[in-house]
């Protein structure tokens, strides 16, 4: 964990970015998948959740929340994840908290500066 600043975690997953990163990439892991993602396509995640939490889900299903019945699109155009409401609304704090957190980086940054 010495090569790697973390930026947020939750119980889903971790972001963070390599110390040595020189692209501003920023590694969001959740599940069993990883995305190198610049914080422009953080926020494009971000709304794809939101557009998810719009889907009707199948009321009757057995495991309810559980389910993996929601298609929740990726900044890439070639993958969809299918996820749990639970899932997504744990996804969604994780692009949320690292957004703020990134933010603040930034702006604690711009005030030291001066």
């Amino acid at each position: 964990m010495e090569s790697i600043t973390k930026i947020y975690d939750n119980k889903i997953g971790i972001s963070f970015q390599w110390k040595e990163n020189k692209s501003n990439l920023i590694q969001i892991i959740f599940r069993d998948t990883g995305f190198h993602l610049q914080e422009r396509e953080i926020e494009e995640f971000l709304e794809k959740v939101m557009d998810s939490k719009q889907q009707k889900n199948c009321d009757t299903c057995i495991k309810g929340k559980h389910c993996k019945s929601i298609l929740l699109q990726t900044p890439s155009d070639k993958i969809s994840l299918a996820v749990s409401l639970v899932e997504l609304r744990q996804i969604d704090d994780l692009l949320r908290g690292t957004l703020f957190q990134l933010r603040m980086n930034n702006y604690l940054k711009d005030i030291c500066k001066n």
